[in-house]
């Protein structure tokens, strides 16, 4: 499992077939390096401001990006906006370029064979591919059911690790980013199980919380809205929010983005598109280009900006998706 950052350049990496990490100016002497301790010397020379727990981190990882990996070996990346799973096998040796996705710039090149989707994947499987590291080796378990997900993958079990030149050093997760970004898995686990009515009120519910006045469509057709959010809820005063909500496994592309904001008014309106299934690159180069102000909500998104509102939420959002606030020592 070799995650970006979230889960954010998914996307785009599948696209350029590639995987990525970052730690990226010192190619030259990751490429030179050959045991465990090397790369932690090199990370600690580079990232000063760097924790000895961070330090070991990074150069475990770094080590097995550069020296483990093998041309063939099996590699997932996980898409958090679509909740999908990556699977395809490794094809070339690392290969480094600066800002070609955002802060990753160590890459190899993958041949991506199948996608899996989360919901699809046991609750242990997905348990094990939660860890917060940015590489790490998933369970057998989990890589046995996303081979026999992956229509046409070979399903021999995982090979053992041998890993004798590794020091006794330990990476170890960040407790608190691990509680989070499970508890933030958790929550689209339990959006992407409500129905598409329950999801307009979702979002419907967030927007109150965020000070506006809502009405959702009646159901049937729309004409090209499923919400209305304003500040006098009758949507006569500016601006008026024209929300948009899908709720499906499937991404949203750049004709849908087209027919949304056809006819909007570029001086007063403002359009929110909400997909939890995530938006091809081709939408969102076309949100980026329209003259109507217009935002894009994947699951990730919906899931900060509820957590961001909850506390101003109303009881209908709370009878909707019922969450708990936990607080954590600051060590």
């Amino acid at each position: 499992m070799i995650r970006s950052p979230g889960g954010a350049y998914a996307a785009e990496l599948v696209e350029k077939k590639l995987v990525g990490i970052g730690w990226g100016e010192p190619f030259d002497e990751f490429s030179a390096a050959k045991t465990p301790s090397d790369f932690y010397n090199i990370v600690r020379k580079h990232w000063t401001d760097y924790t000895d727990q961070q330090v070991i981190n990074a150069g475990r990882q770094l080590y097995k990006f550069f020296r483990e990996i093998k041309n063939g070996d099996e590699v997932i990346t996980y898409d958090s906006a679509r909740r999908i799973y990556h699977f395809g096998t490794i094809k070339g040796d690392v290969q480094h370029q600066s800002s070609l996705i955002g802060d990753v710039s160590n890459f190899r090149p993958v041949n991506w064979k199948a996608e899996i989707a989360r919901d699809s994947l046991s609750l242990d499987a997905r348990n094990s591919l939660g860890s917060t590291l940015t590489l790490f080796r998933p369970s057998d378990e989990a890589a046995s059911e996303i081979r026999k997900l992956s229509a046409g993958i070979d399903t021999k079990p995982l090979p053992a690790v041998l890993d004798n030149e590794v020091s006794e050093a330990v990476e170890t997760e960040e407790p608190f980013a691990k509680a989070y970004e499970n508890s933030q898995e958790l929550i689209k686990d339990r959006l992407m199980k409500l129905s598409w009515q329950d999801m307009q009120r979702i979002v419907a519910g967030v927007l109150r919380a965020m000070g506006y006045k809502t009405k959702i469509s009646a159901d049937g057709p729309d004409r090209g809205k499923d919400i209305i959010a304003s500040p006098d809820g009758l949507a006569l005063e500016h601006p008026r929010i024209f929300v948009e909500v899908k709720h499906r496994k499937g991404v949203m592309g750049a004709p849908e983005i087209r027919k949304f904001i056809g006819g909007r008014d570029h001086q007063n309106d403002r359009c929110l598109y909400v997909s939890t299934g995530g938006f091809t690159i081709e939408a969102k180069y076309e949100a980026e280009r329209a003259k109507v102000p217009l935002t894009l909500v994947d699951s990730d998104e919906l899931v900060n900006l509820l957590v961001e509102n909850y506390e101003a939420a109303d009881s209908e959002l709370r009878s909707l998706i019922p969450l708990r606030k936990t607080y954590w020592p600051i060590t």
